[in-house]
């Protein structure tokens, strides 16, 4: 935080518990908002109604970010282990 800081980039505190709009957790995952929700509707991410809206908590966005991101690592990784096993790494 205190390099982003020092960079004078915005940095946000927020707490664990606090509810995102839809739209504010797709923009938070990088995807279209109706991507989102049929995610929330097939149980990838939980969610809460608060009348007819759909909420979620910054940290269950949060963490199914960081799944997702180690996810991917581990792809990546498996792919590179791939082709130098073919002959083709670098």
């Amino acid at each position: 935080m205190l390099g982003f800081l020092s960079q004078g980039k915005p940095v946000a505190v927020i707490p664990k518990e606090m509810d995102l709009t839809t739209q504010q957790a797709a923009m938070m995952l990088n995807i279209s908002r109706p991507y989102l929700v049929r995610m929330l509707d097939a149980g990838e991410i939980p969610f809460h109604k608060v009348g007819s809206h759909r909420k979620v908590t910054f940290d269950d966005v949060r963490v199914f970010k960081e799944k997702r991101r180690a996810r991917s690592l581990d792809a990546l990784k498996e792919l590179s282990e791939q082709a130098q096993e073919q002959g083709m790494g670098y």
